[in-house]
């Protein structure tokens, strides 16, 4: 038997084991293989991969420098802000580290030690509860294997088999499809950009460059016509100057919005969640690192001492980080806002007179 399973690999569930590695026997499964590729876009996370300031500061926490092999040109020192329906646009500057996400996460991955017990490839298909913990199901396509173990931490992400399984009844984060497109570009805009049109979202719309490629995203309600509004976005891209060819890649992916702090679950009953699996993702900006590093240490803290009693303490530790995200609603009100958002951007605030040639 295990002390604890990891479901999922990312940031999150590999800090996690990491942090616990020394004290506790460790399974670490995720159904993804993490591939050795030197491609920018693969099949994986659906992430545009800039570390915000806030990610930048977990990494300090963690005693980590980035290797260099995960970096990703441009790097990112200037925010372009665009109200699409209003024309207005304002440059600000801001600090994003620019990262390719599949050799992060798997650089990731390979800091957690030799003892700790990973299998890739494989999906949680049924957990059920046992006298002294649980007992785990997992599948690689025809095959199955069974473990069991005393507690069981959710790092699944967005769709998190785990929060489903085993707190179905929390209340869950509005729900988005982001949907990103890779596509070729000769002179890609050195600025991450951010993009507001609410006949398309009431969130918000970005592009990133990368290399030769500019990502397009967009997160979009989906009951609506999701491909058509994605589409409509690119044909309005032009008319701001940006210059695509074709499309190289496209992905999407399910992306929550936490609106209010009761929508963070942390778990109970022997189970934890973490990052994205708990709720735990800006509803303004959609930025999700630092809290998947933050919710780690908090839970590898919870369990230093003892695995029994953990979930309370593990509950009461990321009270800090609900009230990040009550914070983070509020700011969203003056974001997306069409009538605030004009004021503050045709006021100039904080803005930057850029000078491109």
């Amino acid at each position: 038997m295990y002390d604890i399973a990891v479901v999922g690999a990312g940031p999150a569930g590999a800090t996690f084991a990491r942090l616990v590695a020394d004290r506790y026997k460790v399974l670490v499964v995720d159904k993804r293989l993490f591939p050795d590729t030197s491609k920018s876009f693969a099949a994986g996370k659906c992430c545009g991969g800039l570390l915000a300031p806030d990610a930048q500061r977990m990494l300090s926490s963690l005693g980590l420098g980035l290797p260099k092999e995960v970096l990703e040109e441009p790097q990112l020192f200037v925010v372009r802000a665009i109200d699409i329906p209003q024309r207005t646009e304002r440059y600000y500057q801001r600090h994003y580290i620019n990262i390719h996400r599949q050799k992060f996460d798997r650089w990731l991955l390979h800091l957690v030690q030799p003892n700790v017990d990973i299998r890739l490839g494989w999906r949680l298909r049924t957990c059920a509860t046992e006298n002294e913990g649980f007992r785990l199901v997992f599948s690689q396509g025809a095959n199955t294997c069974t473990e069991k173990a005393r507690i069981l931490v959710g790092a699944d992400g967005a769709s998190s088999i785990v929060r489903k399984l085993l707190a179905p009844a929390a209340a869950q984060p509005r729900t988005y499809i982001a949907i990103q497109e890779w596509v070729e570009t000769e002179s890609p805009m050195p600025y991450f950009s951010s993009l507001f049109d609410p006949r398309l979202t009431d969130f918000y719309c970005w592009t990133i460059p990368k290399d030769r490629h500019l990502i397009v995203g967009a997160a979009l309600d989906p009951p609506d016509n999701t491909s058509e509004k994605f589409n409509r976005l690119k044909r309005t891209l032009g008319d701001f100057g940006f210059r695509m060819g074709k499309t190289v890649w496209r992905e999407g992916a399910f992306l929550l919005r936490p609106m209010r702090t009761g929508q963070v679950t942390t778990g109970g009953a022997g189970v934890a969640l973490i990052g994205e699996a708990a709720g735990l993702i800006s509803p303004s900006s959609a930025e999700g690192l630092s809290y998947a590093f933050s919710s780690a240490m908090l839970l590898a803290t919870a369990v230093s001492d003892s695995l029994h009693g953990f979930e309370k303490r593990y509950g009461e530790a990321t009270a800090r980080l609900r009230r990040n995200i009550f914070l983070k609603n509020m700011k969203s009100h003056f974001i997306f806002n069409p009538s605030l958002r004009k004021l503050v951007m045709r006021s100039g605030l904080s803005a930057l007179d850029l000078h491109l040639p």
